[in-house]
């Protein structure tokens, strides 16, 4: 008789490569599942202080922006050196081994257990801390990691792995609890990903849905595009100082950058003269059709605009800058695919609406943010408590940052109490499965121990449960 079974493929060497890094990482993490709270925590801030140690941060941030051409030394040097440190100060006195939680009304304890294997996605834009910061909340959970970077940030990457795994042995753990793929490409990435235990994907909107497609449980981010809004009550100068400073660090690499900012009508000219005293450039009507052109091509972003200083920009798009102008200004009247400078730029390129109040910056904000950008970030400048929870309320966020530059906090930082990470969640409303500022709590399994009540509960009577219901609703027997 003929054989009817088909012959299963060959694993590609993508795959076979893949299998023996997992294999490796597996390994190395049972070697720590039973490690103590202690031992983790040495751990991590080894890791840490490895790469954001004097010299080698410098070292790090040089490299990242050499290879990669985007964003600037400072920024780079702010994030491995900085963030990292923030990142290990907002976990490290958390506990994550052991019981982690009791809940008493409930008689519920909580009891924390590694993952496995975390497959980590490294993007070109944030490659410095990026592996820092998902390594430190993945072994904090006592997991093993492996790191994917973009291929455009590989030299970058194997640096600050090598870094880190060289620390764990100095602590006597195994080099394998953290490896890095050294020559990245896409079908290694999606091999780790349906290999690994979970995805950690931070990176484009394209790899971010693959991880969604992988059949691993994953976490991933949103697009950003932050719209700001500044009121009548707001500290004018302040607001622009803090916008300056959140549109161009790094050069807008970060998703997290504001992207557009609506002014009051009342305060519009007061503002825009702030931002302009700020570096803020505004471009006229025959300037912006310039920039158009130039920024975006068959609808897409120009990756030669992102995370690139404003004299380069303008030299691409034909406008003369004058000299201390370090962002460009966009008036705006709509939003969605008709108006691209709506949306994300991750470039330092700021559009500007006008509001009469709140209720039409807030149609302004979900307007622009349904077309990019749903559930990530908005923000405000204001003292009018009013304005600020109406806000809050009614946009699809995961996060409205009050009176703070968008770009440095809506990640954490030490003037707030947001988690500190790279890896933001956007929630049903960006295709996320958390809104959470990702960290080491999403890396766990938790086991529940539920004990019996001391008082077991009693249903109350159909009266007292249902009330109006029972003659509201009418009888369909």
């Amino acid at each position: 008789m003929p054989d009817t079974h088909t012959a299963r493929p060959e694993p590609s060497a993508a795959a076979l490569e893949i299998q023996e890094l997992v294999k490796r990482s597996r390994a190395a993490q049972a070697q720590i599942e039973n490690y103590t709270q202690e031992q983790v925590d040495e751990l991590i801030k080894a890791l840490v202080w490895s790469c954001a140690q004097p010299g080698m941060a410098e070292k790090i941030a040089k490299s990242a922006i050499e290879e990669t051409g985007l964003g600037n030394y400072e920024g780079k040097f702010m994030k491995i050196s900085r963030k990292t440190r923030y990142a290990l100060l907002d976990i490290i006195n958390d506990k994550s081994v052991g019981i982690i939680e009791e809940d008493k009304a409930r008689n519920i304890v909580k009891i924390a257990k590694p993952i496995g294997v975390i497959g980590a996605l490294s993007p070109s834009t944030n490659p410095e801390a990026t592996p820092v910061i998902k390594a430190i909340n993945a072994i904090k959970g006592r997991n093993s990691v492996i790191v994917a970077p973009h291929p455009r940030a590989k030299l970058t990457n194997k640096l600050v792995v090598d870094n880190m795994r060289a620390a764990l042995v100095d602590y006597g753990a195994p080099a394998d609890l953290i490896i890095g793929i050294e020559t990245p490409s896409v079908e290694k990435t999606e091999q780790l990903m349906k290999q690994c235990d979970r995805v950690l994907a931070t990176g484009g909107n394209p790899m971010v849905k693959a991880a969604y497609s992988s059949g691993t449980p994953a976490l991933g981010v949103g697009v950003g595009n932050a719209l700001i809004t500044v009121d009548d009550t707001a500290d004018l100068k302040d607001a622009a100082q803090k916008i300056r400073m959140s549109k161009t660090v790094d050069l807008a690499a970060s998703c997290s950058a504001d992207n557009s900012v609506i002014l009051f009508s009342s305060i519009y000219d007061e503002m825009l003269a702030n931002l302009q005293a700020e570096g803020g450039y505004l471009v006229s009507p025959e300037e912006k059709k310039k920039l158009q052109a130039a920024m975006f091509v068959d609808g897409h972003l120009n990756v030669n605009v992102v995370a690139q200083p404003a004299e380069k920009i303008a030299a691409l798009a034909g406008i003369t800058l004058p000299a201390g102008k370090v962002f460009f200004i966009v008036p705006e009247t709509g939003y969605g695919p008709e108006y691209p400078f709506s949306g994300e730029k991750l470039s330092v390129v700021l559009t500007l609406y006008k509001a009469k109040n709140i209720d039409e910056a807030i149609a302004i904000t979900n307007g622009a943010q349904e077309y990019q950008g749903q559930g990530h970030s908005c923000g405000i400048y204001s003292k009018n408590e009013a304005n600020i929870m109406k806000l809050a309320f009614a946009t699809k966020t995961s996060r409205v940052m009050i009176n703070q530059p968008q770009g440095y906090s809506n990640s954490g930082n030490l003037w707030n109490g947001m988690r500190q990470t790279l890896s933001l969640g956007c929630g049903s409303w960006g295709g996320n499965a958390t809104n959470n500022n990702v960290n080491w709590r999403d890396l766990i399994n938790e086991t529940w121990v539920s004990r019996p009540l001391a008082k077991t509960k009693e249903v109350p009577t159909d009266d007292v449960l249902f009330g109006a219901a029972i003659k509201k609703v009418k009888s369909r027997l």
